[in-house]
């Protein structure tokens, strides 16, 4: 039984952005006896009125798409006019008109940020210096960082030592949306799946605003960024670490990097046990380091025996055959239409009960069965045309067909394979390993025919945890 009965809405635009959109909240709504009402023209169930709602709602989104563009092209404008500033917030190191925050001709320099910015370029040009030294001097100093924590992060600092505003010229139309193509952690959400990247140059549109560095200070910096860079540790391939860039910490579902001491041992290590931010706020990880030799050796191994024993794949297709392997968008619609159902049979025996107690009238009772008989018919309707979907047997046998036949030519040359061949090996068949203590979870992704070498995320999954091994929690 839906929480409401009704949703009363001004207009189909204010429902959602999108006509895509719009249409699925409404069938959704719909599916869990909830009425959408829109106060501007009431909406029945006729098809003409249904036609004149998809109408609307395609207009609608067009009428948005326009607006957008017209907006894109007068702030273009302005930028190129000298009339705006390239800023949603005010930037660290410069105070602006509090009447106009967005008037090129109300930006001043704040002493004391600017001070500080003059600051960690000085420190960073220093010899030896590092950006992860520069944060450990702005804390010991107790400068607050921009948004005014204790602690800065590797982002903030490099954010104001590659800011090109710091020597006089602000950008505007600098950055464009595009896919995120990585994830910073396997285990955590994937939020909106967007990233941002810089246009071409010929593209910026240049903005004057008071000097904080000078240009030559600014340029050694990036200089010396640039060969820090080619020279960070996470370049180093003097050490092989089988699972680099693919374990997570089970605990606070972060990455880890791998770590060779002076003695010659090499750990993952998870990074929240090292980040500036959750340091200074008392939420560091307490994960215990992980042997990198014992965890790979256990990683190889078991995905040896994954490629050696069909038994694997088999039990992977059989819970393929029963619908377990079905995205999650679908098993969400498959629960919501159980619900649904479940709803609908729970007002059919409260409408009875108020017939019976002679609190509505044969013609109201008739009516209102004759509605959710349909809505029921409908659910179950779609039920079936969601379960048909899991019944492709026929499909499936041709899979697991294809899947052997790849497992196979994996098989040969495993015991030969180099340090390389198993690298490749590994990336190509495991999504992530989750290390919880003592506990493995290896999460496998397994192609389907040959051309899955050429695709990084695959359909069939296979979520197998592994043994649990004592010596993984001793101290490094």
């Amino acid at each position: 039984m839906a929480d409401f009965d009704v949703v009363i809405i001004t207009a189909p635009d204010r429902l959602a952005r999108r006509y895509i959109h719009q249409v699925l909240l409404i069938e959704e709504l719909q599916q869990r006896g909830c009425t959408v009402v829109f106060v501007e023209r009431p909406m029945s169930t006729d098809p003409n009125d249904q036609l004149l709602l998809q109408i609307r709602g395609a207009v609608a989104e067009y009428e948005r798409t326009l607006i957008t563009e017209r907006m894109r092209r007068g702030k273009i404008a302005k930028l190129r006019s000298g009339q705006l500033l390239p800023w949603t917030r005010r930037p660290f190191g410069y105070q602006l008109d509090p009447d106009h925050p967005r008037d090129p001709s109300g930006v001043r320099i704040d002493p004391y940020e600017a001070t500080v910015v003059q600051q960690i370029y000085a420190w960073y040009l220093a010899s030896g210096s590092s950006i992860y030294r520069v944060i450990k001097q702005l804390k010991a100093a107790g400068i607050s960082s921009p948004r005014g924590s204790v602690c800065w992060t590797n982002a903030s600092v490099r954010n104001v030592l590659t800011n090109p505003m710091y020597t006089g010229t602000a950008y505007g139309n600098r950055y464009r949306s595009i896919s995120a193509r990585q994830r910073r952690s396997a285990l955590t959400p994937t939020g909106p799946g967007k990233s941002y990247t810089l246009k071409p140059r010929t593209d910026w549109i240049a903005i004057p605003v008071p000097a904080v560095v000078s240009q030559d200070h600014y340029d050694q910096v990036q200089e010396k960024l640039s060969h820090n860079q080619q020279m960070a540790k996470r370049n180093n391939t003097a050490h092989d670490y089988l699972l680099r860039g693919l374990i997570n910490c089970g605990k606070c579902h972060l990455t880890t990097t791998a770590r060779a001491t002076a003695q010659g041992h090499h750990y993952y290590a998870c990074r929240g046990r090292s980040e500036a931010v959750r340091v200074a706020e008392g939420r560091a990880c307490t994960a215990r380091y992980i042997p990198a030799g014992q965890l790979d050796t256990l990683v190889w191994q078991d995905l040896c025996q994954v490629l050696t024993d069909p038994a694997v794949v088999a039990q992977a297709l059989h819970r393929a055959e029963q619908g377990l392997w079905l995205p999650q968008e679908l098993q969400a619609r498959r629960a919501t239409i159980q619900q649904g159902l479940t709803s609908s049979a729970r007002q059919q025996t409260r409408l009875l009960d108020a017939y019976l107690a002679e609190i509505i009238d044969l013609a109201e009772f008739e009516r209102k069965r004759a509605e959710l008989d349909r809505r029921s018919e409908t659910l179950q309707a779609q039920l079936r045309q969601l379960e048909a979907m899991t019944a492709q047997h026929g499909e499936l046998a041709r899979v697991a067909r294809s899947i052997e036949d790849v497992c196979s030519e994996m098989r040969s040359g495993l015991a030969q394979a180099t340090f390389e061949q198993q690298r490749a090996l590994v990336e190509l068949l495991i999504d992530c390993v989750v290390v919880t203590d003592a506990e493995v979870e290896i999460r496998y992704v397994m192609p389907l025919s040959r051309a899955g070498p050429q695709r990084r995320f695959c359909h069939l999954r296979l979520d197998y945890r592994g043994d649990l091994f004592a010596r993984l929690c001793q101290s490094p």
